[in-house]
This record gives structure tokens, sequence and C-alpha cells, in this order.
């Protein structure tokens, strides 16, 4: 099905609905710009399986980027585990015939003796090319070894810093994420869209609104882009506060109906923001796929779709000058 998602391995991407970041004032470009993201509770993530795991999406030189966190990747062949880090630039900046020459690191805290894991990265980001980083960065064996540093207190710090010759003064947004054990609290829920005739909908098509841990959510689905395939994406209803997020787990699914089964879904842990209020897939499934009756997706004019949400972590940002330590946001 080329770029359709597969169980558990395809990568959801910024939503439609996201803000475009304001273009950079006069001199900006001079200026080296970072940012830190602070991970409290990294053992409660590790216990959340392998995948990727996304930044909040944040402002530098007035595009919009976020930063990928695998800490359990593996190379092909191998069964050591390693973390991969990527710096991915946000839909919502990617402009045709745009290219965004950078130079950057990515980084690895040693919050205990300042020998920081490094990878030092040029590339140039455009519509067709919009991530970069490093995989396989560090096996996390030596990430979790009290030697490295990395890991203390059960605190990780990742972070960009973007290589400018401009000024001394770096310009930070640090994030901090807190991620949750699950509890009875913040169980997963499942909300079920009957769509009774598919023709009909509007595009994009809404679904009524649900709630789920404290957040009013709708699903929004209609052709993507190029015409030929379905895009599927989960929308945060609720207005956040500029500086806060909040880190999702969710299961896109479209059911088959001869069988009630989900053959076809799109996992993620995404954090929704004041501007990046949807997440999904833009080529969930080719439309010539959804249609074939065969299938089961599409039964006359009906068809399922099913959203698995589920509330594990928040986030809160600072901005200011660069700093050599990360304020964190303890568990409750």
């Amino acid at each position: 099905m080329g770029n359709s998602p597969s169980r558990g391995r395809s990568k959801p991407e910024q939503g439609h609905g996201s803000k475009v970041a304001p273009s950079s004032p006069a001199g900006m470009q001079s200026q080296q710009m970072a940012f830190k993201w602070s991970i409290d509770g990294f053992y409660s993530l590790l216990d959340k399986g392998e995948g990727w795991t996304y930044s909040r999406v944040f402002e530098i030189m007035g595009l919009n980027w976020y930063l990928k966190l695998n800490p359990r990747d593996k190379r092909s062949g191998d069964d050591e585990e390693h973390v991969s880090l990527q710096l991915e630039l946000a839909r919502s900046s990617v402009k045709l015939d745009t290219i965004v020459a950078t130079s950057f690191k990515l980084l690895i805290y040693d919050q205990s003796y300042g020998k920081h894991s490094e990878h030092q990265v040029s590339h140039s980001f455009q519509t067709a090319s919009t991530s970069a980083g490093a995989s396989c960065m560090i096996p996390l064996e030596t990430l979790k070894k009290q030697s490295s540093g990395f890991l203390v207190n059960n605190s990780c710090v990742f972070g960009v810093e973007f290589i400018k010759v401009a000024t001394s003064q770096a310009i930070v947004t640090l994030e901090t994420l807190f991620v949750q054990k699950t509890s009875i609290f913040n169980e997963s829920k499942v909300y079920t869209w009957n769509i009774e005739d598919f023709f009909s909908l509007k595009n994009p098509g809404d679904s009524p609104e649900f709630e789920v841990g404290g957040y009013k959510w709708y699903i929004s689905m209609y052709p993507s882009r190029d015409g030929n395939h379905l895009s599927l994406y989960l929308n945060m209803k609720n207005d956040l506060s500029k500086d806060t997020s909040t880190l999702v787990q969710l299961t896109l699914s479209i059911k088959d109906q001869e069988t009630g089964n989900h053959l076809l879904e799109g996992t993620g842990r995404c954090q929704f923001s004041d501007n990046a209020p949807g997440w999904g897939w833009s080529k969930f499934i080719s439309l010539e796929d959804f249609k074939n009756s065969a299938n089961g997706y599409l039964v006359k004019t009906k068809c399922c779709i099913e959203a698995e949400v589920e509330i594990i972590g928040s986030s809160r940002v600072e901005h200011g000058p660069n700093r050599s330590g990360a304020k964190r946001v303890r568990c409750v």
C-alpha cells in the first residue's frame, strides 16, 4: 500500500490545522538558537515499547520544528537497542520551492560530567526531505549506565543546537516532558465513528466530538493533497496555553466491516499543543484500496473509523538564555 500505515510502525505527522510560524525578524538569522528536551520518567517511556516519541512543536528561526526520539531503535540484523534522535521540519513550515539549509548538533546531555554525546548534521530541509538526524546514536545500555551521566534520577535531556555565528548568547526554548505511569485514571479509551454515507462527507469530514482525559477530540478524514489517498487525523478541540502541551498515545483505525478486524491502523506518541492541535497520516490508505469492496473498509456507503486515545504525559516550556541544567516537572 505504499505509504499506508502498518500496525505499530507508521509515523504520524503534524496535522493540517497547525499554525504557521511568522517570518523571523531582520537579524534573527545571526543568532545561535537551541532547544532542550528534558524527559522526566524515562523508564516509564521505555515501558511503552519501541517507537518514536515526538517533542512539542517549537519555533526557531521563524520555522516550526520538532524532535523525534526512539530509545529502542535497532540496526538491521542486530538485536542491540540504540537511541536514535532526529530533527523534523514541521509541515506547517514546508513551502514549495523553498530550501532551508541548516547545520546543527543533536545532543544527549551528560548531566554529571558535561561530556555530552554530540552528532553534527548539515542538511537542506525541503518538501521531499523534512527529517535529518542520528540513527542509532548510542546504545541504550550506554545511556543507562550511571557512569555516563546521561540518565540521572530517571531523567534524560536531549536537544538540538543550530550552529550560527553571531552572538555568544544562545536563545533556548526548553521543554520538560513528564511521562505518566498507566493507571485507572488515565487508561486508554476507544471512540467509534460510524459513517453511514461516506460520499456525503464534507472535505474534510469531521466526526462528532468526544471526550478523553478531560479534553475534547474529533477525527478528520479527507482525500490527501495528491487526490489519490485518504488522510486521517486526530484533532484536539481545546485551546491550550502557549507553553504547555499534552502527550498522547493514539491509534487510528479503519475497521474491516466484513470480519470486524482492524486490518489497517496507524499508531504514534505525539504532543498536542496550540500550534500542533492535529496529528495523523496524510496518506493513510490509497482511495483505490479503501473503495475496494473486497477489503471490507467501505461497504456500499458505510465505513467505520476508530480512535484509541490515551493521555500519557504533559510538558511545560520555558523561554530564556541557555542554561547548564534543566528545570523539571516532577511526578505527583
